[in-house]
């Protein structure tokens, strides 16, 4: 058995009903890869709002890397570390059922922190980060990636962090993922980039090639650095990063004047025992170069000018939202491991209701 069919076998049994509340917790800190026995499925009753609060009903739900962090213990995002036994830390898509706050209506479909559960009480604080979804003719599925913080986190990586101009000869990592399929359409339809991207296995090279980018490399059948010389000679303007490890260092290498480099996931590092160390970073001093990371949650303020952008961009067909949707609560450990063997096409979320019938 792999160790995804595993996964299988945990959701197996396993449905939700509508009149209780369903969630997926921390059995125990993961070692390496997620494996069913790090999670514990859990029943109870549907909460109650009290004064000042609402009633969620879940959805969708994104997923991320960084939630094995979670897992682990980690407050990689500010949230409160998990303990064992607690709602695993997620974002999702969700509609007010029931409201006690005067700010907040029923009927309102909203994103933010839901957690991994079917439903959720609250109180709608700043911490949770919930924000209204404006009807916009799109799918509300989107708000848990495209339009939710995969959204947010492409945008600001590769506008204020990136600066990318036009003309960019710009190569990016994980160009497949959710942040990163978003990035090769972004850089090439709107700004005018000429963009490489890097991916794993001749399928998702192919996608590549659909969604923004000019040349690819199949990290897993080809030689890095060879497709590197061969089609970056005159070298890299732009790099967006969200692999780390060798490839990060291999990038470094063909650094041209006045190049970026942007920090934004090291995937490849998460399940490392000790942490990668990069050993040319004095590249970005021979060539006046800048290496800058950022946290998403930095840039908050920028949401509904960014929404609205990459609304506008999917309207105007310079950008595909691309989601990879597993459908069914029961299978979210499957989702989350499926990051890291590589499996997922986009954004990576679950359908836990699917579509809302108003809103």
């Amino acid at each position: 058995m792999s160790s995804l069919d595993a996964f299988d076998v945990l959701a197996a049994g396993k449905s939700i009903t509508d009149d209780a509340n369903y969630s997926w917790r921390v059995a125990r800190h993961p070692a390496g890869n997620v494996v069913p026995e790090d999670f514990s499925w859990a029943k109870s009753a549907i909460p109650e709002p009290a004064p000042g609060e609402v009633l969620l009903k879940t959805h969708y739900l994104g997923l991320a890397p960084v939630m094995r962090m979670y897992m682990m213990g980690g407050s990689p995002s500010g949230e409160a570390p998990l303990r064992f036994g607690d709602v695993i830390h997620g974002r999702g898509v969700a509609q007010i059922i029931k409201s006690r706050n005067p700010d907040w209506h029923e009927g309102e479909m909203v994103q933010g922190q839901m957690g991994w559960q079917t439903y959720k009480v609250s109180a709608m604080t700043p911490q949770e980060k919930f924000f209204r979804m404006t009807p916009n003719g799109l799918p509300a599925a989107l708000g848990s990636g495209v339009l939710g913080m995969t959204g947010l986190s492409a945008y600001a990586g590769l506008f204020p962090t990136g600066d990318p101009r036009e003309g960019d000869r710009m190569v990016l990592s994980g160009a497949a993922g959710g942040v990163g399929s978003m990035v090769s359409q972004i850089a090439a339809n709107v700004i005018g980039c000429d963009v490489v991207g890097i991916a794993g296995g001749p399928e998702k090279c192919a996608f590549l090639l659909d969604h923004g980018c000019s040349a690819v490399i199949d990290y897993k059948n080809e030689n890095l650095a060879e497709r590197l010389d061969a089609l970056r000679p005159d070298g890299i303007d732009l790099y967006f990063d969200n692999v780390g490890g060798e490839t990060l260092e291999a990038c470094m290498e063909r650094l041209r004047m006045h190049s970026r480099v942007v920090l934004c996931g090291s995937i490849s590092e998460y399940a490392r025992a000790e942490p990668f160390a990069l050993v040319n970073y004095t590249r970005l001093r021979r060539t006046d170069s800048r290496m800058q990371g950022f946290f998403v949650y930095n840039h908050i303020h920028r949401w509904d000018a960014v929404m609205a952008d990459l609304a506008g961009w999917i309207r105007e067909g310079r950008l595909k939202p691309v989601q990879d949707i597993i459908d069914g609560f029961q299978n979210m450990p499957k989702a989350l491991a499926q990051l890291y063997h590589g499996h997922n096409v986009g954004v990576q979320c679950c359908s836990v209701r699917g579509e809302p019938r108003d809103w």
